[in-house]
């Protein structure tokens, strides 16, 4: 799984600007995928690989989750990440969205894609892209209860941390 340096003009990392977003709303992740696959890279995608993260019920107690986050400060690690995601692989667009604020199990929570002129690089740009911003994006969430209460603030997972890990090993 290491990253491709080898880069067509196309793809000449300083011409790929991430889309990041941070926002309340729901995400349109269909028309999130429909604006990576027109424009200037229309023809040119071999391969756009995405994940999309969802709030789960835990159990079926979760009434929420509560994500908060730094504004600017959430938008600028994020952005740092997809541009090292760039860096790394021949992509043809990169896109980052996470929302904040009270999400229902069933929401969903997280949106990244990446483009490529070949899979294998997109699978792997989107894999690198969602571990990071999943154990360095500066978000807290805390789960609200059906049963009114308020739950702990939610732990990192070490999981998170040794899927993140491998990609220094590669």
């Amino acid at each position: 799984m290491a990253a491709n340096t080898n880069r067509s003009a196309a793809t000449d990392p300083s011409d790929i600007s991430p889309v990041v977003r941070i926002q309340a709303d729901r995400i349109d992740i269909a028309s999130e995928i429909a604006a990576m696959a027109g424009g200037e890279a229309m023809g040119a995608i071999g391969g756009l690989v995405s994940f999309s993260g969802y709030c789960r019920d835990e159990g079926g107690r979760l009434r929420a989750l509560e994500l908060e986050h730094y504004p600017g400060m959430a938008e600028r690690e994020i952005e740092r990440i997809a541009c090292e995601t760039i860096s790394r692989w021949p992509l043809l667009s990169c896109r980052a969205i996470h929302r904040f604020g009270m999400i229902v199990p069933g929401e969903e929570i997280v949106f990244v894609a990446c483009a490529s002129e070949h899979r294998q690089a997109a699978f792997e740009a989107a894999s690198y892209l969602m571990d990071f911003l999943k154990t360095q994006a500066p978000f807290w969430k805390r789960e609200h209860l059906k049963d009114g209460t308020a739950g702990g603030w939610v732990e990192a997972k070490d999981t998170d941390d040794s899927a993140a890990d491998r990609w220094h090993r590669l």
